[in-house]
C-alpha cells in the first residue's frame, strides 16, 4: 500500500465562504499515482469543514442560509467570554462534515454525477490548511 499526503492552503477574502476544491483534490489524486484506494480530505481547523454536494449556486446559498439559522452570529455565546468572537463558526463547522473520505478507482476520484468537494470556511480571512491523504495500491 502506498500513502501520499499533500496540503492545500486557503486564505479566504470573506469570513464565511464556500470554496469549490474538486479540481485541486483531483490533481493531488493524479500526482499520488494511486490506482485503487481512498482519498481523505480534512480541514486542519475547527472553524472549517469539508463537504460533498452539488456545485449549484442556489443550493450553496441555501446551505449558507440554513447554517445561519441554526448557528447565527450573535454576541451571547459563552465561548465569547474567552475573548474569541467565533462561536458560531465552531457550531457551523459541526453541522457540516469535518472531513470526507472518497473512493479512487482507476486513478481517479470515483464521484457521483453531481458530487463535488467543498471547503467551508466560517472564520476566514487568514491562512488555513486542508490535508489531503491518498491511500491505496498503485497500478499493477
Amino acid at each position: 500500500m502506498k500513502v501520499h499526503t499533500e496540503y492545500l492552503t486557503f486564505n479566504t477574502s470573506q469570513q464565511y465562504e464556500m470554496v469549490h476544491i474538486t479540481s485541486q483534490v483531483e490533481a493531488i489524486v493524479r500526482r499520488s499515482g494511486i490506482d485503487d484506494g481512498i482519498c481523505f480530505v480534512s480541514p486542519m481547523h475547527i472553524t472549517a469543514a469539508i463537504y460533498v454536494n452539488d456545485n449549484e449556486d442556489g443550493l450553496i446559498e441555501d446551505i449558507s442560509t440554513w447554517l445561519e439559522k441554526l448557528a447565527p452570529r450573535w454576541p451571547g455565546y459563552k465561548h465569547h467570554r474567552t475573548g474569541e468572537d467565533n462561536a458560531d463558526a465552531h457550531l457551523k463547522a459541526l453541522l457540516l462534515h469535518h472531513e470526507t473520505t472518497l473512493p479512487i478507482t482507476h486513478g481517479r476520484l470515483d464521484l457521483g454525477t453531481w458530487q463535488r468537494i467543498f471547503y467551508a470556511e466560517f472564520d476566514g480571512q487568514r491562512s488555513k490548511r486542508v490535508i489531503v491523504k491518498v491511500m491505496g495500491k498503485e497500478k499493477d
